[in-house]
């Protein structure tokens, strides 16, 4: 296991938990990271922050901080 923020660009994984405050976990759950779903790195920005994901045929924007929430398996 390991978290989406250390995954690199092109790499994927499936979702396994979301840790964090009750706040911060529902407002991630809330953007379609849930238990069990396949998330791909899309890119980095420059300085490493935010990162592009592409989740349920959509791409969002995450902090690396909201992405070190974001437990993983990694898929291959």
């Amino acid at each position: 296991m390991t978290t989406l923020d250390s995954l690199g660009p092109s790499h994927r994984g499936r979702i396994k938990t979301v840790h964090g405050s009750h706040a911060i976990s529902q407002r991630l759950m809330e953007m379609g990271l849930i238990e069990g779903s396949t998330i791909e790195v899309i890119r980095l920005a420059p300085l490493g922050d935010p990162m592009q994901v592409s989740i349920h045929d959509y791409n969002l924007s995450l902090r690396k901080s909201e992405a070190a929430l974001v437990e993983v398996e990694r898929c291959t």
